[in-house]
C-alpha cells in the first residue's frame, strides 16, 4: 500500500470519528452555544467566557495556556512531531448592542449581546476540539492542531495583534476560522480566494478656528462650513485619487461641533471608517487623507487635524489554504454546497493572522433555509443553530484534509 492510499484510509478513519463525535454531542454543543450567548463579554473583558472555555478544554484532557489578560491557546498533539502545526482561530467578545430577541436563552447582560456571532465561533472550536481530541486518541491527527480563542475582535486595536505578540503563530503553518454569514442557508459555506473582507480603519478629522458670530462669518472661520465641505468632498476626492478597482470608501458617522444657533463654534470633529477593498490602496491611504484635507480646509482658513489609525488590513484568504478548506467542506455538506462568495467591506481582525503565516477564513450559513434574512451586529440576530456542528465538522476535517491530495 502506498503513502497516499495509507493516508487516504486513515482519513476515511478520522471522517468517521469526526462524525460520530460532533453527531453525538450535538445537544451538549448546543448548551454549550447557549451558555456563552446568556453570558456575553465585551472586548478585554472576557474573564468568565476564558474561564469556561477553559474548563471545557480541560475536561478533553487539553492544558490551556492563559493569555496575559483574556483568552487561551491549546494544542492538541499530532503523532508527527517533525511537522509544523495548524491553528484553528474562535474570537470570543460580544458587543455592547442590547439584545431584541426572547429566545430562552436571550443575554443576561443588560445593553450587550453576541450580535456577531462569537459564540457559535467559539462553539464551533470547541466542537472541533472534541472530535480531534478523539482522533488523536485514534492516532489518525497527524498534525498538532493549535486551538486560539482571541479576545477583543470588536475592538481597536484588536486581540489578533495581542496574541500574535505572545507568539501564538510560533510552529504553526497555516491558520482557518469561520465566520457566520446570516445571508447563507445553514449547510452552506461561502469561500472566495485572495481578498474576502476590506481592510477598516477608523478616522477621525478635528478643526479648529476662530469662532465668533453667525452675523460675522467673513470676520472669523465658518468652522461648520467648512465642516460640511470635508463631508461632502473628503470621501468625493478619495474616490477621485484612487483606483476605483480598490474600493475605497470613507463614511462618517458621528459629527460635533457647537452648542448655540447663533454662535460659530471655535473646533469639530468628524469621526468614521475608511474602508479599501486592496492592501496597496490601504497603504496609501494614510497620507493621500491627509494631504486631501489640508487641500480641501485651505479656503476657510480654518486649522485640520486627521487621526488615522491603522486599523486591520484586508483579509486575503491563500488560495491553497481555500482549496483544502473546499475539499474538508465538501467531505462534510457536499460539495454542491460550497458556494462561491463575494468581498466584504466589513472588517476581520484575522487579516493580521493572514500576514504571518497563510490561511483562509470562511462564511458559515447560518440562515434557516426559507427563513427572514437577520444582519450582523443587530440585536435580533437568531442564528439556526444546525450550523454550529457544520462549523465543528469543517474545522476538523480540514486539518486531516490538510495532509491529503487535493481532487
Amino acid at each position: 500500500m502506498t503513502q497516499v492510499e495509507q493516508e487516504s484510509r486513515a482519513a476515511l478513519g478520522a471522517d468517521g470519528i469526526i462524525a460520530r463525535t460532533i453527531g453525538s454531542r450535538r445537544d451538549e454543543l448546543r448548551a454549550i452555544r447557549r451558555h456563552l450567548h446568556r453570558h456575553p463579554e465585551l472586548s478585554h473583558e472576557e474573564f468568565e467566557t476564558t474561564d469556561y472555555v477553559v474548563s471545557l478544554l480541560q475536561s478533553l484532557g487539553l492544558r490551556p495556556v492563559r493569555m496575559p489578560r483574556t483568552g487561551a491557546i491549546s494544542d492538541i498533539p499530532g503523532s508527527d512531531a517533525s511537522l509544523p502545526a495548524i491553528a484553528l482561530r474562535a474570537d470570543m467578545d460580544a458587543l455592547g448592542i442590547p439584545e431584541l430577541g426572547t429566545m430562552s436563552f436571550r443575554s443576561q447582560v443588560e445593553g450587550v449581546s453576541h450580535a456577531c456571532g462569537h459564540d457559535v465561533h467559539m462553539s464551533s472550536v470547541l466542537g472541533a476540539a472534541m472530535a480531534l481530541v478523539q482522533v488523536a486518541e485514534a492516532g489518525l491527527l497527524r498534525r498538532t492542531v493549535r486551538l486560539i480563542f482571541q479576545p477583543s475582535e470588536e475592538k481597536h486595536p484588536c486581540g489578533a495583534l495581542e496574541l500574535l505578540g505572545e507568539g501564538v503563530l510560533e510552529g504553526v503553518e497555516s491558520i482557518f476560522a469561520l465566520h457566520c454569514d446570516p445571508g447563507v442557508d445553514v449547510g452552506h459555506v461561502g469561500l472566495k480566494a485572495g481578498p474576502i473582507t476590506s481592510a477598516t480603519d477608523p478616522v477621525r478629522v478635528q478643526l479648529r478656528g476662530a469662532g465668533g458670530h453667525t452675523s460675522r462669518p467673513h470676520l472669523t472661520q465658518d468652522l461648520v462650513y467648512a465642516l460640511g465641505a470635508v463631508i461632502t468632498q473628503l470621501p468625493a476626492a478619495l474616490t477621485r485619487r484612487m483606483d476605483p478597482r480598490s474600493g475605497v470608501n470613507l463614511t462618517w458617522g458621528s459629527v460635533h461641533a457647537g452648542s448655540a444657533f447663533n454662535a460659530i463654534p471655535s473646533s469639530g470633529t468628524l469621526e468614521g471608517t475608511l474602508r479599501c477593498l486592496d492592501h496597496e490602496a490601504w497603504d496609501r491611504a494614510e497620507e493621500l487623507l491627509e494631504t486631501l484635507l489640508s487641500d480641501l480646509v485651505r479656503p476657510y482658513e480654518v486649522e485640520a487635524h486627521v487621526d488615522h489609525d491603522r486599523g486591520v488590513p484586508p483579509v486575503e484568504n491563500d488560495r491553497f489554504s481555500v482549496q483544502v478548506l473546499k475539499a474538508a467542506t465538501g467531505s462534510v455538506i457536499g460539495p454542491e454546497n460550497v458556494d462561491p462568495t463575494a468581498q466584504s467591506l466589513g472588517g476581520e481582525d484575522f487579516a493580521w493572522y493572514l500576514e504571518k503565516v497563510p490561511g483562509a477564513l470562511a462564511r458559515l450559513g447560518t440562515r434557516t433555509p426559507g427563513g427572514r434574512t437577520y444582519d450582523l451586529h443587530m440585536g435580533d440576530l437568531v442564528i439556526d443553530e444546525r450550523a454550529i456542528g457544520i462549523g465543528a465538522s469543517v474545522l476538523a476535517a480540514t486539518c486531516i484534509q490538510r495532509d491529503l491530495p487535493l481532487v
